[in-house]
């Protein structure tokens, strides 16, 4: 169960900031955990990019070094609005994941950062295959999220974030098999890289 940490962190984007990177020091920092999802990828200035559960946009800014063509979406006003301040060279919209505000077939690249572990398992299932609707054909799924550790010293320090910034669906989707969901919703050509001692998983599928 979360503490008051968790409210404080959606709260002050100063802490969220702050958490992030310090989590991110596993994998060699901020910078290479919000392109680690995007490694291998062909994507050039024409590239449309949906950013999906987009947050304040801490990993929009990374996704426009790649191409001018991304489009946040997050179910948060306030989120939108700190995405909007901060990194005003994207498109934001305001909308549910599991019922994105798109049409079929938009996006060359969907991608989404360490958001689908607080989604409850209906919501997972609804969210990929709304990304699969989205995505062209030939169209990429691209994600960063919790893993269960494969390295046994990776367990304490995961599980210590976990109940103080997580909840119950945190724990849920380190019991998931994200490949087997996506492959049941049509994504072909799946791909799944550990880091940090198996505590992180990057995971591209394609349409």
């Amino acid at each position: 169960m979360a503490t008051i940490l968790r409210n404080w962190s959606y709260r002050y984007q100063w802490l969220y900031d702050t958490i992030s990177r310090l989590a991110a020091l596993s994998v060699g920092g901020e910078r290479r955990f919000r392109q680690l999802a995007l490694q291998g990828l062909d994507i050039t200035a024409n590239t449309h990019i949906l950013d999906l559960c987009c947050g304040g946009g801490q990993t929009t800014r990374f996704l426009l070094e790649k191409s001018p063509k991304v489009t946040g979406l997050d179910a948060s006003a306030t989120a939108i609005r700190r995405a909007s301040q901060g990194v005003p060279q994207a498109q934001y919209v305001e909308g549910l994941a599991e019922k994105m505000p798109f049409s079929d077939n938009q996006f060359d690249l969907v991608h989404i950062s360490v958001a689908l572990h607080e989604m409850e398992p209906e919501q997972l299932k609804q969210i990929l295959a709304e990304v699969y609707r989205v995505l062209k054909p030939g169209g990429m799924f691209a994600l960063i999220d919790l893993h269960k550790p494969t390295n046994l010293l990776f367990w304490p320090p995961l599980a210590v974030f976990m109940l103080l910034f997580e909840t119950h669906t945190a724990w849920q989707l380190l019991e998931t098999d994200l490949g087997r969901q996506l492959e049941s919703v049509g994504f072909q050509n799946y791909h799944q890289q550990l880091y940090g001692g198996g505590s992180l998983q990057v995971v591209q599928a394609t349409k």
